[in-house]
C-alpha cells in the first residue's frame, strides 16, 4: 500500500472493510476485529489511528507491534492464521501498522477468543458484532463444513413427503429398483441411504433437500421455498403489472414415464411457464409432431439455467425470502438470496468454476439433466447462448447478499 492510498482510505473513515484502532487495545479486542474481517469479504485495520481519522501512530517498536499482532492471529484465533503485515511511516515520527486480511478465506467461521470462550464475529458496516446463530450457520454452509440441504426438518414426517415423485425419481429417472408402495420401512431405509431422511434420535426425519425436492407442501416447514415473479410493462418495478404469481410447490415435476411429459409442474417448470406466458414464444410442432415452442425475446436453455441454478444454489438459511424472478420490457432477472459460496466468485463462475452449496439439491437435479454435470451451464447456456441469441452479454452481479442473473431481451 502506497502512502497516499492509505491516507484516502484514512480519509474515507471506518466501513465495512476498513477499522481504525490504536496498538494498546486489549488482545480480544484486536482478535474480534480480525475474526470477523475473515468472516465477510476481508479488509484492513490499521494500527495507530483513532475512530476520528487522528493518526497517533504506534506506541511500540514496529518490530514489538508486528510480534505482537502476530501472536494475537496465532494464539486469539481459531483457526490461527499469519495476516499480511506492513507499515507506513507519516509524516514526521508517527508510524502506522497495517494488518490485511483477504477476502476469500476458506475456513470461515473464524472464532475469536473472548476471555475463557471462543465467538464468531461479523462485520456489519463499520461495526464488529457477535454472529447470530443464523449467521453462524451460513458461515459453516459457505466454507462447506455443513450441508444445509442434508439437515433434519423438525416436525416432518416420511408422510409430508409426495411418494409419487419419489418413486418417479428413482424407479424412471435413475432407473433403480425401489420399495413398493405402503412398504414404509423399505422407504426410510432408501431414504435414509440417500440423504433424503436423517435418522434422529431413533426416527427417520425428512431432510431440507427431500422437503423442497419431493415434499406435498413444503412452504409449510420451510417459507423460503418458493419463488416470486413478476411481469412489469416497464423498465422498473411498479405497483402495476402484467401478472404476479407466488409459485410454490416441490422443486421437481412429475413426469408420464411413458411419454416423458410433465403430468404435475415443479417450481421450476411453473417459472419456466411465467416467463413463457409474459415474453414472446410462438408456439410450434417439430417433425416428430409435436409442440417445439421457439423462444424470441430470450433463449429457453438459458432461461431453464437461471432458475435452476438459483434454485440448486440459493441459501436456504435465509428464512422467509423467496428467489425473485421479474421481467421487465427490456430484460429478465432471477434473484437469488445469499452471497456465492465461499471462494466462488462472478469471475471464476463465467470461467465454469464448479462449487455447491446445496450439495444434495444440485445433485438431484443433475439427474433430472436441470443442471450441467460440468458445472458448465453458465459459461455454455447463458452466456454463449444470450450472445447466438441476441448477441448481448448477460450480466451476473453480487450485491446485498443476493446474486443477480439478468438476461437482456
Amino acid at each position: 500500500m502506497t502512502k497516499t492510498e492509505l491516507l484516502e482510505i484514512i480519509a474515507n473513515g471506518e466501513n465495512s472493510g476498513v477499522e481504525f484502532k490504536r496498538d494498546d487495545v486489549h488482545p480480544d479486542n484486536l482478535a474480534a476485529e480480525v475474526g470477523a474481517f475473515l468472516n465477510l469479504e476481508g479488509g484492513y485495520i490499521l494500527l495507530g489511528v483513532e475512530d476520528n481519522g487522528v493518526i497517533l501512530g504506534l506506541t511500540r517498536s514496529p518490530k514489538e507491534a508486528e510480534e505482537w499482532v502476530m501472536n494475537v492471529c496465532r494464539q486469539n484465533i481459531q483457526p490461527p492464521i499469519i495476516p499480511y503485515w506492513e507499515i507506513i511511516q507519516e509524516e514526521g515520527s508517527k508510524v502506522i501498522g497495517i494488518i490485511t486480511l483477504p477476502a476469500d478465506s476458506p475456513d470461515k467461521p473464524y472464532k475469536a477468543r473472548r476471555g475463557q470462550a471462543w465467538v464468531t464475529f461479523v462485520r456489519v458496516g463499520s461495526t464488529s458484532r457477535e454472529a447470530s446463530r443464523e449467521e453462524e450457520a451460513r458461515l459453516y454452509q459457505s466454507s462447506g463444513l455443513v450441508r444445509y440441504d442434508s439437515n433434519p426438518v423438525p416436525g416432518t414426517a416420511i408422510e409430508d413427503l409426495d411418494m409419487r415423485r419419489l418413486e418417479n425419481y428413482f424407479r424412471y429417472i435413475r432407473e433403480q429398483d425401489c420399495p413398493e408402495e405402503g412398504n414404509d420401512q423399505g422407504w426410510r431405509h432408501l431414504l435414509v441411504n440417500t440423504d433424503l431422511m436423517a435418522e434422529e434420535r431413533g426416527r427417520s426425519i425428512p431432510t431440507v433437500g427431500s422437503i423442497l425436492l419431493f415434499g406435498k407442501r413444503p412452504n409449510r416447514f420451510l417459507p423460503q421455498a418458493g419463488i416470486t415473479a413478476t411481469a412489469y410493462p416497464g423498465t422498473e418495478k411498479d405497483y402495476a403489472t402484467l401478472e404476479r404469481a407466488i409459485l410454490r410447490g416441490p422443486i421437481v415435476s412429475l413426469f408420464s414415464p411413458s411419454t416423458g411429459e410433465a403430468i404435475e409442474n415443479g417450481l421450476i417448470e411453473q417459472a419456466i411457464d411465467f416467463v413463457r406466458r409474459n415474453t414472446a414464444v410462438e408456439a410450434g410442432i417439430d417433425e416428430g409432431g409435436r409442440r417445439q415452442d421457439r423462444w424470441k425475446d430470450y433463449p429457453l436453455e438459458a432461461v431453464r439455467e437461471a432458475i435452476a441454478n438459483a434454485i440448486a444454489h440459493r441459501d436456504y438459511t435465509i428464512s422467509v425470502v423467496d428467489i425473485e424472478l421479474s421481467i421487465y420490457s427490456n430484460r429478465l432477472e432471477v434473484i437469488s438470496p445469499g452471497r456465492l459460496p465461499n471462494t466462488v466468485t462472478v469471475q471464476k463462475i463465467k470461467y465454469g468454476y464448479r462449487a455447491s452449496r446445496n450439495e444434495l439439491i444440485k445433485e438431484i437435479l443433475r439427474d433430472y439433466r436441470y443442471i450441467e454435470a460440468t458445472g458448465l451451464g453458465i459459461p455454455r447456456k447463458i452466456i454463449r447462448g444470450m450472445r447466438e441469441h441476441n448477441g448481448s452479454e448477460p450480466d451476473l452481479i453480487e450485491e446485498d447478499a443476493r446474486f443477480i442473473v439478468r438476461l437482456w431481451k
